[in-house]
């Protein structure tokens, strides 16, 4: 693979990820105003972008399980659940391929980074010994929500939840975290911002309960990373450039939960001895970068289309709820 094809491999990642991130900006925007519909006197109405809720993955977890009881679709919050199934699917089948190239999280962490490294010429890297007891901070806090939700709450409790005002405006809760943040929080961001610039993806190694879940869904992956040793020449590149920081160069397959599927080994691999590679019912078949990528964006929207399709993507919270929660001053505690 010529220098060039590699470089476009790179490219394309940061091409579709400032896709997301744009996106995801503009439905912030967009949400924002139609909450500022209900807040601000005369503020024209603004359609609520259900793909908002794509940030909720607790409620998306909670009514994935809620369906698996009951086989009804919670009806305020339908797109969380459609885009939790999304991503754990992507997750499963392209080796956490949305942390590595969907993520606006994950995007904005890659970006601090990758300045950090063009400010002080380098990224530091924690100590092993520090490294796997701060990893097991996000393991967890995930392993947290999953005995809550998962074993602790019946559906029945789930149903009633659904009904409370609490539950209808948690989208705008999760809003107004971060337009109307506390100090606490304010402070919590700044000092992850400032350790994200000296450490690669400091929020998506230590501290990311979501993606915690991902990566141990992902060793499930049929789509691993495939290193050919006759062809490697040894030269370290893949391993030096890894954002996950897994020691390619002496794997012969990329099993770790902490691999973005993100194809960096791939793209910076002189002799074309990495490889993405998928367990199909035969044999391992190997994937060109194309292939690879467009696979895992068409699995991404097409769950999103049959979540439309079939009349589980809108919510189905009226007006007039809105109006009734939003026109009034609510609680401190709502947010």
């Amino acid at each position: 693979m010529r220098e060039s094809q590699r470089r476009y491999i790179r490219y394309l990642r940061y091409g579709v990820q400032g896709w997301f991130l744009g996106f995801c900006i503009f439905i912030g925007y967009r949400f924002y105003q139609f909450v500022l519909h209900f807040e601000a006197e005369g503020y024209p109405f603004v359609e609520r972008p259900p793909s908002v809720e794509g940030f909720l993955p607790i409620a998306g977890f909670m009514s994935f399980k809620y369906f698996l009881f009951t086989g009804i679709v919670e009806p305020i919050h339908p797109a969380a659940m459609i885009m939790f199934v999304t991503i754990v699917g992507v997750s499963f089948l392209f080796k956490k391929g949305f942390c590595g190239w969907i993520c606006p999280i994950g995007t904005l962490s890659q970006y601090l980074w990758m300045v950090g490294r063009r400010v002080f010429g380098r990224n530091l890297v924690i100590p092993k010994v520090m490294d796997i007891p701060l990893r097991s901070i996000k393991y967890l806090v995930m392993a947290f929500f999953l005995f809550v939700i998962g074993i602790t709450i019946s559906p029945s409790m789930m149903a009633l939840f659904f009904i409370s005002d609490y539950y209808k405006i948690v989208d705008i809760k999760t809003m107004k975290f971060f337009t109307e943040m506390s100090t606490t929080t304010a402070v919590f961001l700044l000092v992850t911002a400032m350790l994200s610039l000296v450490f690669k993806n400091f929020w998506c190694r230590y501290l990311c309960p979501y993606g915690a879940l991902l990566g141990l869904v992902s060793l499930l992956s049929p789509t691993k990373i495939k290193r050919d040793p006759e062809e490697c020449v040894g030269c370290g590149k893949c391993s030096k450039n890894c954002p996950s920081l897994i020691d390619v160069k002496r794997k012969v397959v990329v099993h770790s939960p902490e691999c973005f599927g993100c194809l960096t080994c791939v793209s910076h691999c002189p002799s074309e001895a990495l490889k993405a590679s998928i367990w199909t019912l035969t044999k391992r078949r190997f994937l060109k970068p194309a292939v690879y990528i467009v696979s895992l964006l068409a699995v991404f929207y097409m769950v999103i289309v049959i979540g439309i399709v079939t009349d589980n993507w809108q919510s189905k919270l009226p007006y007039v709820e809105y109006k009734r929660i939003l026109s009034k001053p609510l609680p401190e505690h709502y947010w």
